[in-house]
């Protein structure tokens, strides 16, 4: 449930969120998803200027064996997860919700990135398919009409808060739209460096072309 931090309580708006469905955005510069937000208010709305936290809550769903193996490096020994499995911060993002009177529905758009360093990327990469447990935290602040027409203000507390389950595959088209077939791998420039000569001294025509010869014989 959500709520407004105010002295006084009677008078501010009580708002409420909730997520209503999600989709990968086609054409953004990045991998995007957006979020359909429905927000409920008891009081007309000028604005909301929102940020929210959205956190993955891993505790809340089942794992296969083959899961639980590329999770590893997250959580560590399944036989442990009673213990190590736990919530992980995605992301943050910033809306800003017109004017409405009792509800209305905006998309929260949410980049996506692909590096596999990000505990979050490791996550939603490794688990390839039913859904994903999120957790919205809202804060920001709220501009609604008090008494006599007078614009007022009140800060959104952290409690206001939506719990949502996003399908894999929402987050796998996101990815698939702008790297398709494809995974990123960082390095440091250093080994970058000696990759780059070990391409260049064997005339390979592509990065994957480095990466076969190297593995040759190794697998």
């Amino acid at each position: 449930m959500s709520g407004i931090d105010a002295s006084l309580a009677s008078s501010v708006p009580a708002l409420d969120f909730a997520i209503e469905s999600s989709e990968a955005v086609r054409y953004a510069a990045a991998p995007t998803i957006a979020f359909r937000l429905a927000a409920e208010s008891d009081t007309e709305i000028r604005s909301l200027m929102l940020s929210a936290q959205i956190r993955i809550a891993a505790p809340e769903r089942g794992y296969d064996e083959a899961t639980k193996a590329r999770l590893v490096d997250l959580f560590g020994a399944p036989e442990n997860w009673g213990r190590t499995l736990r919530s992980l911060l995605w992301t943050h993002a910033t809306l800003l919700v017109p004017a409405f009177s009792n509800t209305t529905t905006v998309d929260l758009s949410v980049s996506c990135t692909y590096d596999f360093e990000v505990a979050a990327a490791k996550y939603l990469y490794a688990v390839e398919d039913g859904e994903i447990p999120l957790d919205f935290l809202f804060s920001g602040t709220a501009f609604f009409t008090g008494e006599g027409g007078a614009l007022r203000t009140a800060r959104i507390s952290w409690e206001s808060e939506a719990a949502y389950r996003m399908p894999v595959a929402v987050w796998r088209d996101a990815v698939e739209y702008h790297f398709p077939g494809s995974a990123w791998l960082r390095v440091r420039r250093d080994v970058f460096d000696r990759l780059a000569a070990y391409r260049s001294s064997r005339a390979l025509p592509t990065w994957e072309a480095v990466v076969e010869d190297l593995l040759k014989g190794r697998t």
